[in-house]
């Protein structure tokens, strides 16, 4: 998926209603984009338009939290592969 920032073109999460879900590595490029997006909005000076660093905070925390969601249960079924159920 693509949205238009600023005038530019840029890689776009998909949707809530897109039938898959992004993997990890895609979160985290998202989530380093978004980073890299905001340093350059505090260079180019476009931090001081608060409408756009609030919504750009946002979208960094939401992607933020999804990254870390994914992490976690990828590490849990990884170990889950690797021991098998808990008990207890």
């Amino acid at each position: 998926m693509w949205r238009v920032r600023r005038g530019e073109i840029v890689a776009a999460m998909p949707t809530t209603s897109a039938l898959t879900t992004p993997s990890t590595a895609a979160l985290l490029q998202q989530l380093q984009l978004l980073q890299r997006e905001r340093a350059l909005a505090t260079l180019g000076g476009v931090a001081a338009n608060e409408l756009y660093m609030t919504d750009l905070r946002d979208e960094l925390a939401a992607t933020h939290a999804a990254y870390v969601g994914a992490a976690v249960t990828e590490i849990a079924s990884l170990r889950a592969e690797i021991d098998g159920p808990l008990f207890g």
